[in-house]
């Protein structure tokens, strides 16, 4: 938006929200932006603290003009409050004098009800803060400020741990927030959790860390759903119906099999996704073909399926292979999902950009053989990413040009990749380790997944 709508949407909101600091702030903040000192002074005299915490300073104006201001505030907000009185008593009296003549008042007042919230919405948004953000507080702030009603009841400011410019999944999480919506709708209850963003004696973390710990399961089945999706559109160019459409049997199997709660969120991915695209197409239509720079990982008004603030939360899960380190990463955007350590085939492993055109299980007809449980081959070709019966080459150039992997670790990833996942084989990207889940990602299988059809005689 520019600069003029940003001011004439903040208005409104704290004419809706006069006790909302963080709406005021956004407000004062554009008013400088615009050259309008003297409003801007008066919307960060009524941000109060939340100006000091984002500024880390108390407000300029002398402290007479502070208190004189705050008078004058406090005798218009008693005129609006007079005036809010006289107009309300005007319709409340007419709609007594009215109702016992309109006996089917109480039927129209029931169909004009506000539909319920989908009960699969997110309960819990994330806003990822990168680590080289100055202003945390502010960076989540103004995501959840901008994403409105539409923002979950709670939320989350989250900074992970960072390598080599990879957000790490499973690495440390530092909690920076947490905003609570009121039972009434329009005010949020803060809690500031770490110290040296906020300069202040922080809230307990205990509960957040067992809410995002619950949170972060369901995001990787959520993750997985929401590729799947969006590969079975790529594939096949149409949406799915329903979840079994994703769970097929060889060759079609997209999804792996079931995971728990993919059933009862499949409508609700989907229908995000359908939006995600429809918008994405209306933006490209308006473009000057010149681009809007690199808006990665910035926080947006559009939540996630599972209530990531970031507007790269639709991107699918992709495979990247470091041959320089011998890592295969299951990423999302710049998040490290997964990182396993994989054996080689030195120059005989080609660099490129690949996709998974079949997932098959137990290829050959065996769990244990030079393939071993699990195998995905590269577009078509020769290579593929399989296990193996030679533990000991994992780590080293000793393939023919196939990636291999340890057993448990190509079955988690048959589980969470869909077909058609994009691969990118490249020499130095990923960070040489990363730290393994807590527990393995598995989805509970529903068809035929092998092939007795095919001898398969990758480049192993």
């Amino acid at each position: 938006m520019e600069k003029l709508e940003d001011i004439i949407y903040l208005k409104q909101f704290v004419k809706q929200h006069p006790d909302n600091k963080m709406g005021w702030y956004l407000l004062g903040k554009h008013y400088l932006q615009a050259g309008k000192e003297s409003k801007a002074n008066y919307c960060f005299i009524q941000a109060g603290d939340i100006y000091e915490a984002f500024e880390q300073e108390t407000h300029p104006l002398a402290e007479q003009q502070l208190e004189e201001l705050k008078e004058w505030n406090k005798q218009q907000k008693k005129k609006r409050l007079v005036w809010k009185i006289v107009l309300a008593a005007i319709p409340l009296l007419l709609i007594a004098l009215l109702l016992p003549l309109n006996p089917f008042w109480h039927k129209e007042h029931q169909d004009t009800a506000p539909a319920p919230a989908d009960k699969n919405a997110p309960g819990l948004g994330v806003v990822f803060v990168p680590q080289k953000e100055g202003k945390p507080i502010g960076y989540a702030m103004n995501a959840i400020v901008a994403a409105g009603g539409v923002a979950p009841k709670q939320s989350l400011a989250v900074r992970l741990e960072e390598k080599e410019g990879w957000r790490q999944w499973n690495g440390h999480s530092r909690f920076l927030l947490s905003s609570t919506k009121e039972a009434s709708g329009n005010r949020a209850a803060l809690s500031m959790l770490d110290r040296d963003s906020c300069v202040c004696e922080p809230g307990d973390t205990s509960g957040v860390k067992k809410l995002f710990a619950k949170w972060r399961e369901e995001q990787e089945m959520h993750w997985t759903l929401a590729s799947g999706i969006h590969q079975y559109y790529r594939l096949y160019g149409k949406w799915p119906q329903k979840l079994d459409d994703l769970i097929r049997p060889y060759p079609h199997n997209v999804l792996s099999g079931e995971g728990e709660g993919m059933k009862e969120w499949f409508p609700y991915v989907l229908a995000k996704l359908k939006d995600k695209q429809a918008s994405n197409g209306k933006a490209e239509q308006g473009s000057d073909g010149q681009g809007s720079g690199n808006k990665e990982s910035q926080p947006g008004n559009a939540i996630g399926t599972n209530g990531i603030y970031q507007q790269d939360w639709s991107k699918p899960l992709e495979i990247v292979i470091d041959v320089s380190n011998y890592r295969l990463a299951v990423v999302q955007d710049k998040m490290v999902v997964r990182s396993y350590e994989v054996g080689l085939g030195g120059e005989r492993t080609p660099e490129g950009n690949f996709y998974i055109s079949e997932k098959v299980r137990d290829p050959n007809g065996t769990d244990d053989g030079m393939f071993g449980s699990r195998g995905m081959t590269l577009s078509g070709t020769l290579y593929a990413i399989h296990g193996t019966d030679e533990p000991d080459s994992i780590g080293k150039d000793e393939s023919l040009g196939c990636i291999r992997m340890k057993t448990a670790d190509v079955e988690e990833l048959f589980d969470m990749v869909p077909l058609g996942t994009a691969v990118k084989i490249k020499n130095g990207t990923l960070p040489s380790d990363a730290k393994p889940p807590a527990e393995r990602f598995k989805l509970e299988p529903q068809q035929n997944e092998t092939n007795p059809a095919k001898v398969y005689q990758w480049l192993t």
